[in-house]
């Protein structure tokens, strides 16, 4: 009885927390306004930060609500300018986690969420890498890279399904390859899983979810290009990437 009244807490909860996020997709495109500056790029750089802060009082409010916990490890790795974050991606929180966790991040989006209502003001003000920029799309990622943003990518380019199938897009090893940009590894685990692709926000497991946002040390990219055409090391990296994000090596890790 009292395990099944905790259950029904965290679903209501979880509900508070999910309108309280669409409601502030709404409510910061009004505080960037007040915040603009007429410099694209100080601009692009002040809403990240307010999109930094604003990430991480909704997963402190998460946590004080019961609806997670969260343990990150690592965290000064990405205390840093100019990283590749590459993770993979179990659950629809990933990317609210990384970019709370990240300076000056940038990230790739999808054109659907340039285009909706909640997402699409802090999108474009925040200057994001819009997917949807076709053949230029790695060299935008790069040049974002070099003016001194992190980069996150998750290389699925969608949630893990929970079958436990990981397919790798190449778009990633490219940026590294191309840019010669060394990748900040990020493994996330989440138990029991919950808002992986396909779960309803309400579909809560018996217990809380536990969260574990693990920085790895820096994959060097130079070793992959050592005498190969960088076609051939964009395919080398996705298949060290496909081992190195795969549920075999993330149960390793976490038996450690």
């Amino acid at each position: 009885m009292v395990n099944r009244l905790e259950r029904t807490v965290r679903i209501f909860a979880t509900g508070f927390c999910f309108v309280v996020f669409g409601v502030g997709g709404l409510v910061l495109p009004m505080l960037v306004l007040l915040w603009a500056v007429r410099d694209p790029v100080l601009r692009a750089q002040r809403v990240k930060r307010l999109i930094r802060l604003a990430f991480r009082a909704f997963l402190g409010m998460m946590q004080v609500l019961g609806v997670m916990r969260c343990e990150v490890r690592g965290r000064e790795r990405l205390q840093r300018q100019g990283l590749l974050v590459l993770a993979n991606h179990p659950t629809l929180l990933d990317v609210v986690f990384l970019m709370a966790l990240t300076p000056r991040a940038d990230c790739v989006v999808k054109a659907a969420l340039r285009d909706n209502l909640f997402t699409r003001g802090p999108v474009a003000a925040a200057g994001f890498v819009c997917n949807d920029s076709g053949a230029d799309l790695v060299q935008d990622c790069i040049d974002s890279l070099h003016a001194g943003n992190n980069l996150i990518i998750f290389p699925e380019g969608t949630r893990s399904p929970r079958s436990g199938g990981l397919h790798l897009q190449r778009g990633a090893a490219n940026v590294a390859v191309r840019g010669r940009i060394n990748i900040t590894p990020v493994t996330i685990r989440c138990d029991p899983l919950a808002l992986s692709k396909g779960d309803k926000w309400y579909h809560i497991p018996v217990r809380r979810i536990h969260f574990v946002i693990d920085v790895q040390e820096d994959i060097e990219i130079a070793p992959f290009l050592d005498g190969v055409p960088e076609t051939l090391a964009a395919r080398h990296v996705t298949a060290y990437l496909t081992d190195y994000f795969s549920p075999e090596a993330l149960g390793a890790q976490l038996r450690t």
